[in-house]
Order: structure tokens, then C-alpha cells, then sequence
């Protein structure tokens, strides 16, 4: 949204793209799971008596949206893409097929994964790493606008303390929120760590994927 009340700002976009060129242009495969809580909200939309489902399905298809927006972001780069859909919509995506995905990260594209999980009741995070985990991912990098998990909300609580590491069961006995709790458990399960990060400041990918101490790193 950048600094918008819904919808999608150009100018967001196309920093999103320069922060993500800078790492492919190390070499980096990179794969991308985008929400579309800028567009449309399924939880939401159920708490103001929409059925779920029907909900969901709405917000599956705003990430198909961004998706494409990001795409032509990241072409408008020279970047090579593939978008890939949970849902299918031939016309405008690839179905996700796992072995394509990993072909297409091993000839340095940018694969974008719209569609969500193509389920109701799975959130972009539960997405995110169910996609990582099947294409082999070294980490999650949970881009977000805070720098990192803290003890408490940041933006409410200026005492707050941030963790540079932190393992997955302190996270769990804290009570921390760092995504939703299926997502987090999948993600401990396979020993997938995260790394939680403020993408709105520039350089700040390029720094985390150098190995900088950008974020919180969870991990066993």
C-alpha cells in the first residue's frame, strides 16, 4: 500500500524491485509469497458476516493480484519471472508445480507464489513456508514493518526489547507473535529458520542476505 489506504503504490513497488534486483544480482534464487491484506482481508471480511470460505477465496485471489503488479515491477528491472498460482488462472499464471518452481530458481528467476495455499483457513505465512519447505529454502525471510521481534509491540511499548536471536521454543514460552502458530510449527518442524526484518528500509535485504545482523534470526 506504501503510504496508501488500499491498493497498491507504484512507488512501493518499484523499490521492492531495486531491494530485490541488488540480491539476485549476487546470485541469489529468490522466491516470493505475497498477502493481499492491501486489497481484501478473508478474516475480516468473515468478522463483518461474510462466510469464510467465500472470504478467503477473495483474499487468494488479491494475492494474485499483487502478484502481477510485482511481476511487472520486477520485469520493469530486467529481473525474469514466473508467477505461480495455488488457484488456477491459466491466462495470467502458471499452476504451482514444485519441480518447475525449482527449475525456474535454478536459471535466476524470480518465482512469485500468488494463490495462498489454493485453501480457506491458511494464512500467507502457513503459504510461505509451506512453499519454502517444498522448494528447499535455506531461510524465511519475513519482511515486515518493524525490525525484528521484541518482548512486546514496539509500537505501543517503548521499553520494548528486541531479540537478535532467539530459538523457536522461546518464542513459543514468550508468547511472542512472529507469525500464525501452524505456520511456526511447520516451519520448527523442519528446521527452517526465520529471519524477521524491516523491508521498508532500503539496503536492508541486501544486508540480511549478506549475513549482516539485520532482525531477529529464530532458530532451534
Amino acid at each position: 500500500m506504501g503510504s496508501r489506504q488500499y491498493g497498491i503504490d507504484p512507488d512501493r513497488l518499484q523499490e521492492y524491485a531495486k531491494e530485490i534486483k541488488d540480491i539476485t544480482d549476487k546470485g541469489v534464487e529468490v522466491a516470493i509469497v505475497i498477502g493481499g491484506g492491501n486489497i481484501f482481508r478473508g478474516l475480516a471480511g468473515a468478522s463483518r458476516g461474510m462466510d469464510r470460505v467465500q472470504g478467503d477465496h477473495m483474499g487468494m485471489l488479491a494475492t494474485v493480484i499483487n502478484g502481477l503488479a510485482l511481476q511487472s515491477a520486477l520485469e520493469d528491472e530486467d529481473i525474469p519471472t514466473r508467477l505461480q498460482s495455488a488457484i488456477k488462472i491459466n491466462e495470467v499464471a502458471e499452476p504451482f508445480i514444485r519441480r518447475k518452481a525449482i527449475r525456474h530458481l535454478e536459471k535466476g528467476r524470480v518465482v512469485i507464489f500468488g494463490g495462498g495455499t489454493g485453501n480457506p483457513y491458511f494464512t500467507t505465512d502457513s503459504a510461505a513456508v509451506l512453499r519454502a519447505i517444498e522448494i528447499g529454502a535455506e531461510v524465511i525471510l519475513k519482511g515486515t514493518r518493524v525490525d525484528g521481534i521484541y518482548s512486546s509491540d514496539p509500537e505501543k511499548n517503548i521499553d520494548a526489547t528486541k531479540f537478535d536471536n532467539i530459538s523457536f521454543a522461546d518464542v513459543l514460552q514468550k508468547g511472542l507473535k512472529v507469525m500464525d502458530t501452524t505456520a511456526f510449527t511447520l516451519s520448527q518442524e523442519n528446521e527452517l529458520p526465520i529471519i524477521v526484518f524491516d523491508m521498508n528500509t532500503r539496503g536492508n535485504l541486501y544486508k540480511v542476505v549478506s549475513g549482516e545482523n539485520i532482525g531477529t534470526k529464530v532458530n532451534l
